[in-house]
């Protein structure tokens, strides 16, 4: 197996889609493929390598394993083997494997034909950070696509049933012979399901699927924040001419709190204090996710200092130690003063002169630096 980041190799995004894989794996299996580079033997790396990536991030399952937990993930997991498993094959099996999606793709179901795999779904799940940490089972409501219960699917009127396509004999495909190359290609008569329908169901008209909303439930587990998703396994829609259906992707989203940020599994709040507080030193409730607890400032505190209390985060999702709740203080400067306060602040001040630098040590070697620095200036 590569050690080489998957995504590296095609040249694509880490939010790539689908169609984009493909298309960035084509482009590479043309340059590199063994049977156009016969006398480079760096061209049979490079092919397999590129194979090998593109079979991980084009299935949902590995691509998830992968994105989660490295070349580990789909290696321990199961999901490939060495390179021995990415063999190159003849430049025309590559060529109609890797282009069969431009004439027509899909998987073989009965009799031969070409059965769609249905889309798969997105779905936006809006949560507060409390319900992101604590973990919720919620109901969402989703439009999809479902098998048409007339016609069971079948796309033809009830009573009647589709016929075998008299030009690819149902297999929902024909070969055509260009140059050394032998294409199999859509048949243009069918579009490749095999079967021609004469008279369509009236309700799908012919497609055999019907849009409906359904209600589905969504555990989501603790710790989730936003870019997390939920795969929910063939509750995408439903395949056309009896495909299987695709997956509901739940993408988590969760909302701005009034005090409280999250960084990775720690929580950061800003906690206004008044300058005696500050000075004086003192005891104060402050909240967490669980409840109140008490924040003990020391005397002398200065605006900016963070206080840690472990183990008020957020538990990981995928397990491992709590996080900390980090609390950093703001000293509050007082507004709105009447003259009495006023002239107390200003007796309070001629104190601090009258007992030198000891009231304020970084605002007196503070101003020696600067004048220092004035100094070297010349200013």
């Amino acid at each position: 197996m590569s050690q080489r980041d998957y995504y590296e190799i095609l040249g694509v995004t880490r939010n790539a889609s689908e169609p984009d894989i493909k298309k960035a794996f084509r482009r590479l299996a043309m340059k590199y493929h063994p049977d156009r580079n016969p006398n480079d033997p760096d061209a049979l790396t490079h092919f397999k390598e590129a194979k090998e990536a593109h079979d991980v991030l084009t299935d949902p399952r590995k691509r998830s394993a992968y994105d989660q937990f490295g070349h580990a993930g789909v290696n321990q997991g199961g999901f490939a083997g060495g390179q021995g498993d990415f063999g190159a094959g003849s430049f025309s099996d590559i060529f109609g494997e890797v282009f069969g999606d431009i004439f027509g793709a899909g998987v073989r179901s009965g009799g031969g034909r070409r059965a769609q795999r249905g889309s798969d779904l997105r779905y936006d799940l809006s949560l507060t950070l409390e319900e992101a940490v604590a973990g919720k089972e919620v109901k969402i409501r989703i439009p999809t696509l479902v098998e048409c219960h007339h016609c069971g699917g079948s796309g033809a009127k009830p009573g009647t049933q589709p016929k075998t396509c008299p030009t690819c004999q149902g297999s929902g495909q024909v070969r055509m012979q260009q140059g050394f190359f032998s294409i199999q290609q859509t048949c243009p008569t069918c579009r490749g399901t095999g079967r021609i329908i004469e008279d369509a169901c009236g309700h799908c008209r012919g497609s055999g699927r019907l849009q409906e909303e359904k209600t589905l439930s969504v555990k989501v587990p603790a710790g989730v924040d936003t870019g997390d998703r939920i795969r929910l396994a063939a509750e995408g829609e439903v395949g056309a001419q009896g495909g299987p259906p695709g997956d509901l992707y739940v993408q988590i989203q969760v909302q701005e709190h009034p005090i409280f940020t999250r960084e990775d599994n720690n929580l950061f709040c800003e906690v206004p204090i008044s300058f005696i507080t500050a000075a004086l030193g003192g005891e104060f409730q402050v909240p967490t996710l669980d409840g109140k607890v008490m924040l003990r400032v020391p005397d002398g505190t200065q605006t900016g200092r963070m206080f840690r209390m472990r183990g008020k985060g957020v538990k990981p999702v995928r397990g491992g130690p709590v996080g900390d709740l980090i609390c950093r203080v703001l000293v509050e400067t007082p507004v709105n003063l009447t003259d009495r306060q006023k002239e107390l602040l200003h007796e309070l001040e001629a104190s601090f002169v009258a007992g030198g630098d000891k009231h304020s040590p970084n605002s007196s070697s503070w101003l020696d630096r600067a004048k220092n620095f004035f100094e070297k200036m010349g200013f």
